[in-house]
Parts: structure tokens; sequence; C-alpha cells
């Protein structure tokens, strides 16, 4: 079953799609150990296993086993990490605002519980933030300098990749608009990496993360922020340039998660 989920991810399947795919390929059926003459799980089925994975712990329980596996063959954290964090779009629901305030106050909206199909379709975690990003290019074939707020709803996914292999080591969910910086102190460094090094941007650059990091014995390689109302001194220019060459790998993992699924937005 969670090879099915592997097939769903790499392929952005629903769950009707994987289920007449799974039947109709014999790659897939391969994949999953299944032979002609098996039974396929339903739509249902996906659908239920799914969900019920969250509630379960079991998200965490078989990441350990991912996380083991790349160790037996070779592939130890070393070198220092690198923290990032991305976001996943999810369907926009349409909510009134007597719903919306139920859930940002954590309450689940009394017209919900009525209608179980309907509680059963409806995304309470997901929340709505604003995504920056730089103005498009004008007629003229300039590009303004200020960014643009535009409205995105879902959630964000928070990583921390080894330096040497770019492999996905410690990772957090939390709704779109949370802060990346807050996740640094909730269990996303990985205290098994040979190495005591972190980088990340500025959006984790914070005295609470520097204190943080060098009590659990870390080395801060976070890029420093622009003084306010002044100019970018010169070495603090140069010291953030070495460390983006760094940096940048993380942007490999997050381009190759979105060739796949086409879900990811960068921030």
């Amino acid at each position: 079953m969670f090879k099915i989920l592997v097939i769903q991810t790499l392929n952005n399947l629903s769950d009707e799609r994987t289920e007449y795919l799974i039947n109709d390929r014999l790659s897939f059926m391969r994949f999953l150990g299944l032979g002609l003459s098996d039974c396929v799980p339903d739509a249902k089925t996906v659908w239920l296993f799914r969900e019920r994975l969250t509630p379960a712990g079991a998200i965490e329980r078989l990441f350990e086993q991912f996380d083991a596996t790349l160790r037996n063959a070779g592939y130890l954290p070393m070198s220092g990490q690198i923290l990032d964090a991305t976001l996943v779009a999810a369907p926009k629901q349409g909510n009134t605002n007597d719903e919306k305030t139920d859930l940002r106050e954590g309450r689940v909206p009394q017209d919900w519980q009525d209608k179980p199909s309907k509680l059963s379709h409806k995304d309470r975690h997901a929340r709505w933030t604003l995504k920056f990003t730089k103005g498009r290019r004008q007629e003229d074939g300039t590009i303004p300098s200020t960014d643009l707020a535009i409205p995105f709803f879902g959630y964000k996914s928070h990583i921390s990749i080894d330096r040497k292999f770019r492999l996905i080591r410690k990772w957090k969910t939390t709704d779109a608009a949370a802060s990346d910086g807050a996740r640094l102190r909730e269990g996303l460094l990985d205290k098994t990496n040979i190495a005591s090094t972190v980088w990340a941007d500025t959006a984790y650059r914070s005295k609470a993360n520097e204190d943080f990091m060098e009590k659990q014995g870390f080395v801060s390689k976070i890029h420093r922020k622009k003084p306010h109302l002044k100019p970018m001194p010169r070495h603090i220019q140069r010291s953030n340039a070495g460390k983006s060459v760094i940096r940048s790998r993380v942007e490999h993992v997050f381009a190759d998660q979105k060739s796949q699924t086409g879900l990811f937005v960068r921030m």
C-alpha cells in the first residue's frame, strides 16, 4: 500500500487513476509485487490508507526506516546541513466567513459536523499566506524592483538536507502561514550529521535561533540580513555570496520535487 502512494506521488495521480493504471501497466504491477491474477486495491482503499497514515504516526516510522536504509548503504549525513522551506498548494475551499473563523480558532464548523461526507472533503489545516515574487518583465524589457505579494493557499514543507549527498534527513510540514525560522528550533536540525555547520537563508536568522544553535553545538552559516535603511556592507555581501554557493544545493531537491509533482512553489 505504501508503494502505491509512491507511484501516486511520482506520477501525480488521482486515486481512481492509480487503480486503473495498476491494472493496466505491468511495470506498476512488478513494482508492487503483484501478479496478473492478484487483486488490486480500489480507489477508496487507497484513500483510506493515506488518510490513516498520519493519525497512526506511521509516516515518522516509515521515514526512520528509509533513513536507516540510506545509512546502511553508506549515505551517512556529513559535511553539514542545509535548511529551507517551500510552499505546497492545496485546493481552494470556498468557505464562508463563519466557517473561516471557526477554522482559524481550531473549531470544526457545525454544518460540517452534521455532514460527514462534506467534512471528509474539506481541508481544515491549510492556510492562506502571501507569496512574494519579483515583478514580471514589462513591455519595455525592464523588471520592477519591488516584490509582488500573491495570495497562496496550502501548506509549507520544511526540510534539512545533508550537504554531501543532498538527501532529506529531517522534515516538518506546517500550514502555509507558519514562520520558516521558528521551525529550526522544533526538531528540524539533524544532530546525527558528523559536521556541525548549518546553512540557511535570512528567514532563519534571529537571535533566538543563533543562541539555540550555539547551545546545541551547531555552527551558524545562515545569511546575514541587510541593516535597516542602510546599504549592505561589502564584507557581508561577500560572506553571503560564499554561503549561497553551498546553500543553493537545496534548490535541486525542490526542483526535483516540482518536476515530479508540479505542486511545489519556491519561497
